[in-house]
């Protein structure tokens, strides 16, 4: 291996792909570990054998990998990322049923939510609004609803 070596670093969830060459190189107990060289030097330190050996590795959202392995796995990574990408704008883009769905729900009508927030808020408002305990059918529907639209966000981006 020279350090003129192309290598291939892809970024899904940002959608980067470029060549690099390997920056620093340090010898260790356990193998090689480097680093990419500048403008991605921040990526690393990663096993420099295990990325020769097996022509690819993952540091944190980064994939470094060989020319040949990039040409290999190219369109399952990018249909990954592109679903990934997906799951998180359709997160972000709120429409006015989820504005309607937080409203019921009693949960702020900006910013992200999670899985357990949203059953929780179903949780605390079904005590009273279940017909059993006082409340009417129309009402524990609306939360009921709310609490399965706002859950099917989350159903694709597993």
């Amino acid at each position: 291996m020279t350090d003129k070596e192309q290598w291939v670093v892809w970024n899904g969830s940002l959608g980067v792909l470029d060549t690099v060459t390997i920056g620093l190189v340090e010898q260790g107990a356990d193998g090689r570990s480097a680093c990419l060289a500048p403008p991605y030097g921040v990526v690393g330190p990663f096993s420099l054998d295990e990325l020769e050996a097996t022509g690819r590795i993952a540091f944190g959202e980064c994939l470094v990998m060989s020319r040949a392995r990039w040409q290999q796995d190219q369109v399952e990574l990018r249909i990954e990322a592109r679903k990934k990408r997906q799951a998180f704008l359709s997160r972000l883009n709120l429409d006015d049923d989820d504005k309607e769905h937080r409203e019921a729900l009693d949960l702020p009508t900006e910013g992200a939510l999670k899985p357990s927030e949203i059953n929780a808020a179903f949780r605390r408002l079904a005590k009273s609004a279940h017909p059993d305990a006082g409340g009417s059918d129309e009402r524990y529907r609306r939360i009921a609803e709310a609490r399965d639209a706002l859950l099917d966000q989350f159903a694709g981006a597993s």
